[in-house]
């Protein structure tokens, strides 16, 4: 079964804020808004959920932790020990706190660095991947909100789009998926 993808597009942020909350006072679920920019406060308006990227900050900076202190121990302990300054070199634990700012710096890469590769993958913007966005004027000055006919199952695609008509909308398209 097909569905019908409703799109509408404004030429402004705070106008396509006020057009969400219309939508949404009205019972229509919001599937996605494109926007060249940030718009700060929509999600909770469309129903967005927080994401676990947090979580996954963390868990790369464990790793990063753990490669910058295997990696220190091999190179300064096991592999060509070196006595720099009368320091001991037969022992991590003795030179572990010369090996802070090593460790900090190699976690907080991998956290970086993880999170870009991550946010790139979720939004499918790596390249050789296809772009997600219904309009290509949605990268420059244009707003869009996106309804799916099978997510407003209560509403037909004619009333879906009388209620973005009561909005101050610029432009109207639906598309067959």
């Amino acid at each position: 079964m097909a569905d019908k993808l409703i799109y509408a597009m404004y030429d402004d942020d705070d106008v396509l804020k006020e057009s969400a909350k219309h939508l949404v006072s009205k019972g229509v679920k919001v599937h996605e808004v494109f926007s060249p920019f940030p718009i700060h406060g929509i999600d909770p308006i469309i129903g967005v959920e927080h994401t676990r990227l947090g979580i996954f900050a963390f868990i790369y900076g464990l790793i990063g932790l753990t490669l910058a202190t295997v990696g220190m121990r091999y190179f300064m302990v096991v592999d060509w020990p070196m006595n720099i300054g009368g320091k001991p070199n037969f022992s991590y634990l003795e030179n572990m706190l010369a090996f802070i700012p090593i460790s900090f710096e190699f976690t907080v890469l991998c956290a970086a660095h993880g999170m870009a590769i991550t946010y790139f993958i979720a939004n499918r913007t790596l390249p050789g991947m296809k772009a997600q966005n219904p309009d290509v004027r949605t990268t420059d000055d244009r707003f869009v909100i996106e309804l799916r006919a099978s997510q407003n199952s209560n509403y037909s695609a004619k009333e879906l789009e009388a209620f973005i008509k009561e909005t101050s909308f610029v432009e109207i398209e639906q598309k067959e998926i």
